[in-house]
């Protein structure tokens, strides 16, 4: 008898995890002499955790192509740390009586590092309770922060938009630096690595382009070299535009904005760093400024999505089925920088307990010896990844995004599972 998957996303979503998904769920339906129906997580691994499932055989052929271009989690996501067997083996029990429940044999997690550690454990607790489920993990994160794989899917979109906002923004402050503002300050995700700040180096190529400084993570802040660095470009270029990561912390370790409080997984929220670099350029120079806070614009926008992005989502989504059926277990697909130019990349893998709960950062070779800017072999690694566009339709002057009918999978445990 053939088995049903089960498919959920997690952690903050892209504008291209959907596209994932088009792919798990496309080459399953191809594969339906093997695999039988796709059953999604609504709120990621909550869903499962409930019994609160989506079954995707429901949704048209169209609908479910439709996912390649729609931004956001279609089947909702979740800030939910599972955690360790030994500390809460109840949940990983949940987990395979759902499974078994439902006849689910392959599970398809669409996330970062703590969500290739719970795919991990979960073909770990399998194997013990005598339900195997083969486990394969889907990569997903903008901050490109997963170790092995050489670029993460959601980040050249963010990448592309940071570029293109930082180009666009610096145009206008350039209009105006004369008379008015001299300092924009944009900030950008990134709580422990600085990639997609380093994006940012994109908009221009040379030291007169924005941005002037971009602030790392890796590279910790100094006050008197960070005021020191905006008055020399305010003084060369009329105006200066800053690319701040909301990692951006102080040689003690200290987050310049930090909140005090953490989220789901243990994470400490950060409360914007771009008013706090504001505050600092104007009391230390008394420069006009403004700043904006990317925020979800900068993971959602997929209007402006890297074609090159959408293609490898899509691609470790149906390589992820592929894997399943050839008979792995506990892997990721993974992108393999093949060359740089022209930019030629494949899929290959790697075991979950390589990338769970690892963060992958900025290598010192990507970052300019004055700590405000990217080398040229940052700029080669980047360049290729925000390449290509690949727009959604419009509808009246708006992108005409999936809606799906989300047809829940009816309940079959007694028992129900409360969240703590």
């Amino acid at each position: 008898m053939k088995q049903n998957a089960f498919y959920a996303q997690s952690g903050g979503v892209t504008a291209v995890i959907n596209a994932s998904a088009c792919g798990v769920i496309e080459t399953a339906r191809k594969h339906g002499n093997r695999i039988g129906k796709v059953y999604a997580g609504r709120n990621g691994i909550i869903g499962a955790l409930t019994e609160d499932m989506i079954d995707t055989s429901k949704e048209s052929t169209r609908a479910i192509a439709g996912l390649r271009q729609t931004p956001g989690g279609a089947f909702g996501s979740a800030r939910y740390k599972l955690r360790g067997l030994d500390e809460n083996r109840a949940e990983y029990e949940r987990l395979i009586d759902v499974f078994r429940a439902h006849n689910i044999g392959y599970f398809f997690y669409n996330g970062g590092g703590d969500s290739m550690d719970t795919a991990h454990k979960v073909s770990q607790i399998g194997r013990k309770l005598k339900f195997p489920v083969t486990c394969i993990g889907v990569p997903k994160t903008v901050d490109n922060d997963l170790p092995v794989t050489d670029v993460c899917p959601g980040f050249g979109s963010v990448a592309k938009y940071v570029a293109v906002s930082t180009k666009e923004a610096a145009l206008d402050v350039a209009s105006m630096a004369k008379t008015s503002t001299k300092v924009f300050i944009l900030e950008v995700m990134g709580r422990h690595a600085g990639w997609i700040a380093a994006a940012a180096a994109l908009a221009g190529t040379t030291p007169a382009e924005a941005p002037h400084i971009i602030l790392f993570p890796e590279v910790p802040f100094n006050k008197r070299k960070f005021l020191k660095r905006v008055k020399e470009c305010v003084s060369k270029y009329d105006y200066c535009v800053i690319v701040v990561s909301e990692g951006a912390r102080y040689a003690n370790g200290n987050f310049l904005a930090d909140m005090g409080t953490t989220d789901a997984f243990g994470h400490a929220q950060l409360g914007g760093v771009a008013p706090a670099i504001a505050s600092i350029v104007r009391d230390g120079l008394g420069y006009k400024f403004h700043y904006a806070i990317a925020d979800y614009l900068q993971r959602s926008a997929r209007h402006i999505a890297s074609r090159v992005d959408v293609e490898q989502a899509y691609a470790v989504g149906k390589k992820a089925v592929e894997f399943a059926l050839a008979g792995k277990n506990s892997v990721m697909p993974i992108i393999v920088r093949n060359s740089d130019k022209p930019y030629r990349w494949s899929i290959g893998e790697v075991g979950l307990s390589r990338v769970a709960n690892r963060e992958k950062m900025m290598p010192k070779r990507f970052i300019r010896g004055d700590g405000f800017g990217v080398t040229a072999a940052c700029r080669r690694y980047l360049e290729p990844l925000i390449r290509g566009e690949d727009y959604p339709p419009y509808r009246n002057g708006v992108p005409n995004y999936t809606t799906l009918k989300s047809v829940p999978v009816a309940p079959r445990l007694t028992t129900k599972f409360v969240l703590k």
